[in-house]
């Protein structure tokens, strides 16, 4: 799309300060707007075009159309890819971050770890690395 200026998803919740709070702390995003029912977030190294964002919007929102619903936690993950997944790993392990997947190299091609932000969506963290041998050989036609 010629004119397309950014893309990102918005997560209804009612725990979008919290989630504010979770993508601060953990992945350095900065806040770009915010009010008593909406945050938008951008990634804060990046260069303009290559800029990450993610909003969260409170179900009780005053815009229209009224919907979507709350976000149920299902169907939806988040992947950060990183140059060194090891060490994002320990920063969040020695800050208490609430890890539900341990950091381990998987024979597809990704060092990876992953936890659950306040909303209930999965935040896989990833490094690319080299698969196994063959592994992607079955899926290639």
């Amino acid at each position: 799309m010629k004119n397309l200026q950014d893309f990102y998803p918005i997560i209804v919740t009612d725990k979008l300060f919290e989630c504010r709070d979770f993508y601060t702390k953990w992945f350095g995003m900065q806040v770009s707007s915010q009010s008593s029912w909406f945050v938008w977030m951008h990634s804060a190294d990046s260069e303009m075009s290559r800029r990450a964002t993610l909003a969260f919007m409170h179900p009780n929102h005053p815009t229209s159309p009224p919907g979507p619903q709350a976000f149920n936690g299902k169907g939806m993950l988040f992947t950060f890819q990183v140059a060194d997944v090891r060490q994002t790993y320990e920063r969040l392990l020695s800050g208490a971050a609430p890890i539900a997947y341990d950091l381990c190299d998987e024979s597809w091609g990704q060092r990876r770890f992953a936890l659950y932000d306040p909303a209930g969506v999965w935040v896989d963290v990833v490094e690319q690395i080299e698969p196994a041998a063959g592994w992607w050989d079955r899926y290639l036609t």
